[in-house]
Formats: C-alpha cells, sequence, structure tokens
C-alpha cells in the first residue's frame, strides 16, 4: 500500500457533557473514496470539523502525507491540501463565478483582478475534472448544482488533494448525482483522496472504496464497499437491526381534503414564486411534491399551512393559522429550529404547541392547566419516542432527530384531516428517518390526506402515491407511484423534458 494521503489516530474530543469522538483513527489512501457514515451525533461532523481546524482535538494525532501536522484553522488545512465542502455553500451569490473561485488569491499584478494565469488554470482544472461552468455567470442566477462545482473549483484552485464532502447530493437531482460523481472519479483517477459523508446509502455503495462506520463517538467497522450491504451498514449506525423499505398497504382513496386551483404567490422580490399551480389531495393518500429547490415550494406550502399572501387562485379552507388548524390541518415545517419549535421552552411546551389555548391544556378564561400540559407530553414522548431526560427538557438541548420527532409528534397528535410535511427527515439520521416514514404511512392508512414536500427524491418515490413536479411554479406533470422512474422524474424537475410530456 502506498503511504497514506491522511492519518488520523486516536483523535478525541470531549464537550460539557458530550464525548463527541472517542479515539477515532481512520486513514485515507490517494486515489481513495472513503464514506463516512453514522446516526446525527454520531461524531461524523466533530471529527471533520478537527481535520478543517474548526476545533482542537483533546488528544490524538493527524499526519498527511506521512508528516504530523498541526491544523489551528482553516488557512492552515487549505496549506496544507485540505478542502472542504459544507452543506450550505460558501458564496457570495451577487458575485461572478471566476470572483468567487479566486477569492483571496486574486492577482495583483497591474490591478487585474483575474491573471491570464489564473484563467487558463481554473479552464484546466473544469476540464480535467468534469466542472462545466460559465465563469462570467453571477453565482445567484446558478442552480444548487452548479454552485456545488463552483464550491469544488475553488478547492482544487486552492490545490486541495484532500477532500471533504458533507452531505453533498442532499438537495441534486439523480442527474446531478451522476455528474457530481463523475466528477469524484476523475479526481480519484487524479490521485486525490474524497472524504465523503452521506445518509444515503445506495450512493455509498455506488461510489465508495471503503466505510466507516461510526457510532457513538467511535468507529464501530472499516470495511470495503465489495460485499456491503445496505442492511450491514444501517444496523452497524443504529446498533440494531433497521427496516429500510417501509411497507405500503394499499391505498384507500377517500374524498378530496385539499384542492388548489390556479394559485399565484408573490416573492418577497416580486415574482410569482407560485404561477398558476394546480392540485388535489384525497384522503388516504400520500402526494409528493418533487423539485429543484426555488421553485415554489417554500411559497406553496406557506400558503396552505400558514395563510400566507396568496395573489389569486383558490385553496380549500382559507382561514387563519388556528382557525387551519381546528378545521384539520396540521404543518411539519421545513426547518423545526426556526419555525417548529420554539427552542428556549421545554419540550411539553412545544408539544402543545398550537393547541395550548383550547380545553385540557387551558380553560375558557385562557388559565393554562400545567398538569395535563406535562401529562400529554409524557404520553406523546412515549408513543413517538422521542429520547429526552423529561418532558421539562428545553427543546434546544435535544439533537436534531429528537427535536424533528417531537415537531412530527405534535404535528400527528392533533389528528388532521391534512398533513403537510415539508422536508420532514431533512438533517435526521436513519433511525429517525425510518420512523418518521412510518408515522407517514400509518397517518396515510387512517385516511389523512398528506402533502409531502421533499429535496430527497427516494424519499418521495418510496411514500407517494402520486407525485407532482413542480418547475417553475407550477405542477408540469403527475406521476402515480407504480409509474415513476427516478430519472425521468429528474428531467422534468430540471425542466429538460417538456411539459405534460408522456
Amino acid at each position: 500500500m502506498s503511504e497514506a494521503l491522511l492519518e488520523m489516530r486516536d483523535i478525541t474530543k470531549s464537550f460539557p457533557g458530550v464525548l463527541a469522538n472517542d479515539h477515532v483513527s481512520l486513514d485515507l489512501q490517494p486515489g481513495e473514496i472513503l464514506a463516512l457514515v453514522g446516526e446525527n451525533g454520531a461524531g461524523k461532523t466533530t471529527l471533520m470539523k478537527i481535520l478543517y481546524g474548526l476545533h482542537r482535538p483533546d488528544d490524538g494525532w493527524i499526519a498527511v502525507r506521512g508528516n504530523r501536522v498541526s491544523i489551528r484553522g482553516p488557512r492552515d488545512a487549505i496549506r496544507r491540501g485540505i478542502g472542504m465542502v459544507h452543506q450550505h455553500f460558501m458564496l457570495f451569490p451577487p458575485f461572478t463565478v471566476m470572483e468567487n473561485i479566486i477569492l483571496g488569491e486574486e492577482s495583483q499584478t497591474a490591478g487585474v483582478l483575474a491573471s491570464a494565469r489564473q484563467s487558463r488554470q481554473i479552464s484546466s482544472l473544469m476540464e480535467e475534472n468534469k466542472l462545466v461552468v460559465d465563469l462570467n455567470a453571477r453565482v445567484e442566477d446558478l442552480s444548487v448544482g452548479i454552485q456545488q462545482r463552483v464550491e469544488i473549483l475553488k478547492i482544487l484552485f486552492r490545490g486541495a488533494t484532500i477532500l471533504v464532502f458533507d452531505e453533498p447530493t442532499a438537495v441534486l437531482t439523480p442527474q446531478e448525482v451522476v455528474e457530481l460523481f463523475r466528477t469524484f472519479r476523475a479526481m480519484k483517477a487524479q490521485g486525490r483522496g474524497i472524504i465523503f459523508i452521506s445518509h444515503k446509502l445506495d450512493e455509498v455503495l455506488d461510489i465508495a472504496d471503503r466505510i466507516t462506520v461510526i457510532r457513538h463517538g467511535k468507529v464501530v467497522e472499516t470495511m470495503n464497499r465489495v460485499g456491503a450491504t445496505k442492511q450491514r451498514i444501517a444496523s452497524l449506525m443504529v446498533g440494531k437491526p433497521v427496516l429500510l423499505e417501509v411497507e405500503r398497504p394499499p391505498i384507500n382513496l377517500g374524498p378530496t381534503v385539499l384542492e388548489v386551483k390556479d394559485l399565484v404567490v408573490r416573492s418577497p422580490r416580486g415574482y410569482d414564486a407560485v404561477d398558476g399551480l394546480s392540485l388535489n389531495v384525497r384522503a388516504g393518500e400520500i402526494y409528493g411534491i418533487a423539485g429543484v429547490e426555488g421553485n415554489g415550494q417554500s411559497e406553496l406550502v406557506r400558503a396552505i399551512a400558514e395563510s400566507a399572501d396568496v395573489a389569486s387562485g383558490d385553496i380549500l379552507l382559507e382561514d387563519g393559522v388556528r382557525e387551519r388548524r381546528e378545521d384539520g390541518i396540521a404543518h411539519i415545517p421545513e426547518d423545526r429550529q426556526k419555525y417548529g419549535l420554539l427552542l428556549p421552552f421545554s419540550l411539553a411546551q412545544n408539544l402543545t404547541l398550537g393547541m395550548h389555548h383550547k380545553p385540557p391544556f387551558a380553560t375558557r378564561l385562557s388559565i393554562i392547566n400545567g398538569k395535563a400540559i406535562r401529562e400529554s407530553a409524557r404520553q406523546i414522548i412515549s408513543t413517538f419516542d422521542i429520547r429526552t431526560p423529561s418532558e421539562e427538557t428545553p427543546a434546544n438541548a435535544l439533537s436534531g432527530g429528537n427535536q424533528q420527532k417531537a415537531v412530527v409528534a405534535r404535528e400527528m397528535s392533533a389528528n388532521p384531516k391534512l398533513l403537510v410535511a415539508s422536508q420532514p427527515t431533512r438533517g435526521v439520521d436513519i433511525g429517525a428517518t425510518e420512523f418518521i416514514h412510518r408515522q407517514l404511512v400509518k397517518a396515510r392508512s387512517e385516511g389523512k390526506a398528506i402533502l409531502l414536500v421533499s429535496a430527497d427524491l427516494d424519499e418521495l418515490m418510496a411514500l407517494s402515491d402520486r407525485i407532482g413536479i413542480i418547475f417553475k411554479g407550477k405542477i408540469i406533470k403527475e406521476i402515480a407511484h407504480d409509474q415513476a422512474v427516478k430519472e425521468e422524474v429528474g428531467l422534468y424537475m430540471t425542466g429538460e423534458k417538456a411539459h405534460g410530456a408522456a
């Protein structure tokens, strides 16, 4: 075996009350793709932040090409050939692609922003790594997939030979994932090493050479891709067998619960984010919305679930937020921390939000019944398997997966006729995802209507009875569950397949 590009040995890191990394060791070889997998809170992100200089380890050491190094910050990491593409891109939207790539590395020659040498270097990197980008385009005008290419070019331009990707496929279409993996293979052929963090085990098995599984801050196993299975990886991640596919009982359709007709919703920037959209959802079905982010999904959800301003069109049940809950609409928002929870409040208080003004949680004189709130919370915590020391624990002390479970539990406990679920498993691990999927299917079997909006196409295709594809604020195609083909859905999502084509 050749000399390792990277070695991390016995890395240990503690935070108050938490042992995040417990003597973690891994290595990365030249021309290798190493997948790093584990549940939320397993220690993956902490480990990569140590590698990138955002945290200092309490113990252990790091070596790059056989030489032990001290990484005191991202600048140190970059100088040693380590680059990281974060889930949330570090780009300046008003700047051009070229300006973003060379920012901090500008030529000082005669006041020229980008030298001819730098332009040639970037063009060469694009060709070698199959990263086609218009260098003069403004980043704010680019799709998420193209913005990701800019991020990759940024770190390659700075000489990265060790590249860390944190959930890079989370918001990509199937075609964009194929293109990203083509880039991975090109970088691998050049001898670069890639650490790929992902919850998507199909993709891990497609692209990785080896897979390192972390659980509770420790490496439980590193395995070769050959012979590895999704079931084995998932079981190692969680520590017990995991059902990777939720059984979907036969559909039993009821009457239409939600009907949206010719809906138009203006964005704050003055354009029609939702542009004449129509759809309907019936009792006993899951209607999935597929689309590249930024095509009107967020505005559609707010119009239905939160009474956001509607320029024109009709929505079934058009009362205010509280009245909508009383009429049977529940909402799992896309950002649990911003819109789903009051983080400093107790879990018990959060589990009754929106119902706290009604009996049994309050009297007719609006006097809060704390005992009833706590008793209800304890029952919900047990039913929905929310991992918490007690119902009095503040929401901000829970893990991301348990915060999401709390939001799902509250909304489903209201026994809604319609559940609007936006990104219900975003950022949660495989165990919490399995649980949430089972809850959605259970609600469907109980005759509830569910509008599911997700950036995870695998999730949509597994759960939805019908998929509506949104593009530029319109539903341009509806596809039944048994007729949905992932690649075809992806073509509609990017607008490459014509409106209404078969």
